[in-house]
């Protein structure tokens, strides 16, 4: 009996030994990794897409109260430049809307799917629009004061989601938040804007510097 019992006792140490091994061997694996990643992360040195609002193109901006709703049609033109020279950035999913002080004014437009490879440029000029947009009572109210002293003070917004590509590496996907605000002027002080012949628009070049995260 007291052999059996210490050939039991001395197996169950034994798998306790195994599992520590196997246990250890995992936690070096991840370190190795997580250094290793760091590394290639460090001699990268991976920067943030840069955007850039040029021009903004208003159709309709049209404020009724009451009811409180806002009608609006715009084409904006976003300059977007990787500044990596080793780093590929696929922009999977990118969602533009214009909002005024923090209410969503217009509905998503989407930008196709692309790849921008190293020191790449893209451009894009999508429309955003709105028709009868109920916004809230106190911003109906302070649009169409701005509207009436001549400025509107909007943002853009670009809400999407990033891959990174290193070499044959693609990473997981990360949120990317840009925010491009644009001064809209509207009457005696829309003399910065140029009217367009053929579609009634008024077209304002901003080369606006937006704020990015990813």
């Amino acid at each position: 009996m007291s052999a059996k019992k210490d050939c039991g006792h001395h197996g169950l140490k034994h798998r306790h030994w195994i599992f520590r091994r196997i246990f250890a061997g995992i936690l070096i694996f991840m370190f190795v990794v997580l250094v290793t990643v760091l590394i290639v992360w460090a001699i990268l040195q991976p920067r943030k897409p840069r955007f850039v609002l040029q021009d903004a193109t208003v159709y309709a901006f049209n404020v009724s109260s009451p009811p409180n709703s806002l009608t609006s049609t715009f084409q904006v033109t976003l300059y977007s430049r990787n500044p990596n020279d080793k780093i590929g950035i696929y922009y999977d999913k990118l969602d533009v809307y214009a909002t005024y002080r923090n209410q969503q004014i217009t509905l998503r437009s989407q930008i196709p799917s692309t790849y921008q490879g190293h020191k790449d440029v893209n451009i894009w000029s999508p429309f955003i629009y709105g028709n009868s947009v109920p916004v809230a009572p106190y911003n109906a109210l302070a649009l169409s004061q701005d509207k009436a002293i001549g400025a509107v003070m909007i943002m853009i917004k670009i809400d999407g989601r990033v891959r990174w590509k290193v070499g044959t590496f693609i990473s997981g996907r990360y949120h990317l938040y840009v925010r491009c605000p644009a001064s809209i002027n509207f009457g005696s002080a829309g003399t910065s804007g140029i009217a367009l012949e053929n579609g009634g628009g008024v077209k304002y070049q901003l080369v606006q510097s937006c704020s990015v995260s990813v």
